[in-house]
């Protein structure tokens, strides 16, 4: 199939594929005009390639982990900058949650204003509790 096909049954751009084969995610062949054809098999490989997207992976970690999926095997080193990327994701989950408990404690303090009292710090400020109506 050609590229704008693959595209759509994806569900990229055609410009995302042509950034998957800069990046030697995917490798289409060539027709003798040069254009791009691509198998089959292209439309599952790149929804895995947006799945490991998805996951917070960058492109020279999934350029260097397609190969070991579809091998089905996985060296250490491999493993251990996956166990890496999986402990950067939940540190930034754990930043997360503290800044929505942070907006948690602003909304409060804007939705229940007590003059009397400024936190000096939203970690450490009680969220109020609302109210009943």
């Amino acid at each position: 199939m050609r590229i704008g096909e693959l595209a759509e049954r994806a569900g990229v751009s055609t410009r995302a594929l042509r950034y998957y084969e800069e990046q030697r995610l995917l490798s289409p062949q060539r027709t003798a005009g040069d254009q791009r054809v691509y198998p089959e098999s292209a439309v599952d490989r790149v929804r895995l390639i947006q799945q490991l997207y998805t996951a917070g992976l960058a492109s020279p970690l999934i350029a260097t982990l397609l190969p070991a999926i579809d091998a089905r095997s996985m060296g250490p080193e491999l493993l251990g900058r996956l166990l890496d990327e999986r402990a950067r994701i939940s540190a930034k989950t754990a930043e997360l949650q503290a800044a929505g408990r942070r907006l948690d404690v602003l909304i409060g303090l804007a939705t229940h204003p007590d003059v009397d009292r400024c936190p000096a710090s939203l970690d450490q400020a009680a969220v109020p509790e609302p109210t009943a109506t």
